[in-house]
């Protein structure tokens, strides 16, 4: 355990060191939560509820988004690349403790990005979660694993950095900007909004935000068993199909 913590403090002090996830997935969240909250935020964006309380649970899955699609399949693979998880047989750490120590964290960056998101919500714009806040943290956990395991996939499947850089990017941005992170769902057209619920980090916000807003409907249930599911199956190939090198 000593060994994978040392591991583990060594990987979060180099991602805290590239800036990136602290820019894409914590400073861009916050960054328009403010925007929205100043322009829009006590506006109301549907029936009983208002664009701060709609745009809560999207931007906190705005960290999952980069620590998912950017995060964990770009470290990977790189490392895959430069033979360094080669290396790991060689050493007394397991090749696994690498692995999980990357997993760990980009999870670590992800509470990150919520608990700042969350702070700036409560402490500046005064907002208050009408659902169940345990139940909004096991929603949040469900999408974070859900996202994670089509990380990890991309990382299983993509052979070199190149190829996970283009996939990457065409993974990251549609999620961010269709699956209502970003840009308010309720803002897009209803053809538009057809097509981002196809993408599973938009069925991820929507179980955030009816939780986050106390709505019970079936959808919810629905919702759960899609992203369990995205999670088995998705593990499951990462599993068969992962190389060393």
């Amino acid at each position: 355990m000593k060994r994978f913590l040392k591991l583990y403090s060594i990987e979060q002090k180099l991602a805290f060191r590239s800036c990136d996830m602290l820019i894409f997935g914590v400073a861009m969240p916050v960054g328009v939560l403010i925007l929205i909250s100043m322009i829009a935020g006590n506006k109301m964006a549907g029936e009983g509820y208002t664009y701060l309380e709609s745009s809560f649970a999207s931007l906190i899955a705005v960290g999952i988004c980069a620590a998912a699609f950017m995060g964990i399949p770009l470290i990977i693979v790189d490392y895959r690349d430069k033979k360094i998880l080669k290396h790991f047989f060689t050493t007394p750490c397991s090749p696994m403790w690498i692995l999980g120590s990357d997993v760990l964290c980009c999870a670590v960056n992800a509470i990150l990005s919520a608990v700042a998101v969350s702070l700036v919500s409560v402490v500046f714009f005064g907002y208050q979660m009408r659902g169940s806040i345990p139940g909004f943290i096991g929603a949040w956990f469900l999408t974070m694993i859900a996202m994670f395991s089509i990380g990890l996939l991309m990382a299983s499947l993509c052979k070199t950095v190149k190829a996970a850089n283009a996939v990457t990017s065409l993974v990251y941005f549609p999620m961010l900007f269709l699956s209502g992170a970003t840009i308010p769902y309720e803002l897009f057209p209803e053809g538009l909004q057809k097509v981002a619920s196809v993408l599973p980090l938009t069925q991820g916000i929507k179980l955030m935000k009816a939780v986050s807003m106390g709505i019970q409907t079936d959808s919810v249930w629905k919702i759960v068993v899609l992203l369990v599911s995205i999670t088995v199956i998705c593990s499951a190939i990462s599993i068969k199909t992962f190389r060393w090198e």
